[in-house]
């Protein structure tokens, strides 16, 4: 029997909130031109929120393939948090503005041998699993109290109240679930039983009935004052090794992870060529060598200016005209499939709204509004459109939750997206996060420059380089291939591990910066300099001056690296 599942994107069992009390890339016309990156994850995403008053709002995405009937979601939470619903879109628009990009500049010394040649191409740009066998059984009343029940967005939803007391508390809710029509098996119980028996509440969601798979969207919980936290231990029934899992965080200072280690990327050992093939490898090496628990800091600044890139306000515009707008029935259904196809509810929203022709689905007119004939009289008229319920549902379902998750950003605090990958077996320890007012802003973009030692004796494609990284130190190569693989034993994957603190820049607890440079050093030294790859023909190694400049290189190799994650004793 085919049994469907939440896919790892979504986090079955939990991904959600749980508080703990008191330059774009660029195709480029050969090797040797400039190059920018941007690293873009797949992960587990979600944002938290803290209000001034220490309230915390948690938006959580989750995916999920498989029938609509069987979809099931269940989450610990603390008391009873007011439940929303946010946007695909948002999310996959603040990710974009925020992937990490390493920007790669490279300029020539010397003079090669094909210079008159051009250079030859390069680089371009928990699992439900879910058993029938007992659905029709009718439990024994347990001991639950259901506190909240609501319809919101595509969902219903539930919370309950276990008393703690009882034995197998997990198996009483989910046996409670299953009589109320929520299709939940045996997998993750033991997962749960933990957060029910220390107190917490089990919030359990469901498609209401009519719904496809392809309404499910991102949830919104609103929290009282706490810790933003992740119950990660329930997760673990559906991981996949290392499993990504990405955080934004927005409240009065820098994010950090309280009870997780920070790790300082060693970006020597990623592939400055092709960082977006090797930056994925690099932090999951990292984490193992922090035990599998800790985040690597991507960027961190005001949170204002991605307000707009998640929802801008001339979007806003341009719904408020096609509301004032005088088109006839088919130019306004035409016009809100193209602005707003792609956003989160749209299908929901027409199938309620927009009466379609024999044989047409929702899907057809999205893909394709003008190929679908809905004035088949031509008086530009739809038979049974209701305009009015149109706008509103729009309002509704579309426009508010994309405002409502801009209104989390569209203030001065401070925004951190912290990542990291997980395993299952590493998924003891729930992260949580606080502030750190000391701690300075992070970057999304990451330079180097590459300095191409030519001479007469080479051409451009085979000779040495040498990168410079805005940390100090200097990886050297040749060819376009870069010399230290992810994995490789070359060196360690952080250049340093803390355990940070609400003050301060954190206790170092693993420190790497002499073992990362010893072995550049062995490394730089096996690199031949220009002049010495044969041919009589000559050119200065460094574009800042010779030998001299060439021994600086060295001197430079001292210097600190610079990020993120672990040795498995920390």
């Amino acid at each position: 029997m085919h049994i469907p599942r939440l896919i790892p994107a979504a986090i079955c069992l939990a991904f959600a909130a749980m508080f703990a009390s008191p330059t774009p890339a660029r195709a480029c016309g050969g090797f040797f031109c400039d190059t920018g990156r941007a690293v873009n994850q797949a992960a587990e995403r979600m944002i938290f929120s803290r209000r001034d008053d220490g309230s915390v709002t948690a938006v959580i995405q989750i995916q999920y393939q498989g029938p609509a009937e069987r979809f099931a979601w269940l989450l610990p939470v603390a008391g009873n948090p007011e439940i929303g619903v946010s946007s695909d879109l948002a999310f996959a628009r603040l990710q974009r503005a925020t992937n990490p990009v390493y920007l790669l500049q490279t300029r020539v010394v010397g003079r090669c041998s094909d210079d008159a040649v051009p250079a030859p191409p390069g680089p371009t740009d928990a699992i439900i699993r879910l058993d029938e066998s007992d659905a029709g059984r009718a439990p024994e009343p347990p001991p639950v109290r259901v506190i909240n029940h609501g319809t919101v967005g595509p969902f219903d939803f539930v919370v309950l109240s276990v008393d703690p007391s009882v034995s197998e508390a997990a198996q009483v809710a989910v046996e409670w679930l299953r009589a109320n029509e929520y299709v939940i098996d045996e997998l993750g119980v033991e997962r749960i039983g933990p957060y029910l028996e220390g107190g917490m509440n089990l919030l359990a969601f469901r498609l209401t009935k009519g719904n496809v798979a392809g309404s499910i969207r991102p949830v919104v919980i609103d929290f009282g004052p706490g810790l933003a936290s992740i119950p990660i231990r329930p997760t673990a029934v559906a991981a996949v090794n290392d499993m990504g899992v990405m955080v934004w965080v927005l409240g009065p200072a820098r994010a950090i992870p309280v009870n997780y280690r920070a790790l300082e990327l060693n970006e020597a050992l990623l592939d400055w060529l092709n960082p977006e093939r090797s930056y994925d490898a690099l932090v999951t090496e990292a984490a193992n060598q922090a035990g599998g628990q800790g985040f690597v800091t991507e960027m961190s600044g005001p949170s204002r200016p991605l307000a707009e890139v998640i929802f801008g306000a001339g979007e806003r515009e341009r719904w408020e005209a096609l509301r004032a707008s005088p088109s006839n029935d088919v130019e306004l259904v035409g016009a809100v499939v193209r602005d707003f196809g792609t956003f989160d509810g749209m299908r929901d929203v027409l199938e309620g709204n927009v009466p379609l022709p024999a044989g047409v689905s929702v899907d057809a007119l999205l893909g394709c509004v003008s190929c679908v004939n809905l004035d088949p009289d031509g008086d530009g008229a739809i038979e049974g459109f209701d305009r009015a319920g149109l706008f509103a549902a729009m309002d509704e379902q579309v426009m508010a939750p994309m405002e409502a998750t801009r209104a989390l950003f569209d203030r001065d605090v401070t925004v951190t997206r912290l990542y990291t990958t997980m395993s299952a077996d590493e998924m003891t320890l729930d992260p949580s996060f606080d502030f750190n007012g000391d701690l300075g802003s992070v970057d999304v973009l990451r330079r180097a420059e590459r300095v191409i030692e030519c001479d007469s004796s080479t051409t451009r494609a085979a000779a040495p380089w040498r990168v410079l990284l805005s940390s100090g130190g200097v990886v050297r190569g040749q060819r376009n291939r870069w010399p230290f693989q992810v994995g490789d034993g070359s060196m360690p994957a952080n250049v340093r591990i803390r355990r940070m603190g609400t003050e301060g820049e954190g206790d170092v607890l693993v420190d790497n910066r002499e073992a990362i440079s010893s072995a550049l050093a062995s490394h730089n030294r096996t690199i031949p300099r220009a002049g010495k790859l044969g041919g009589s023909g000559g050119c200065a190694a460094s574009g800042r001056g010779g030998s001299s400049a060439s021994a600086l290189v060295f001197l430079l190799l001292g210097v600190s690296l610079r990020s993120p994650r672990r040795p498995t004793s920390v």
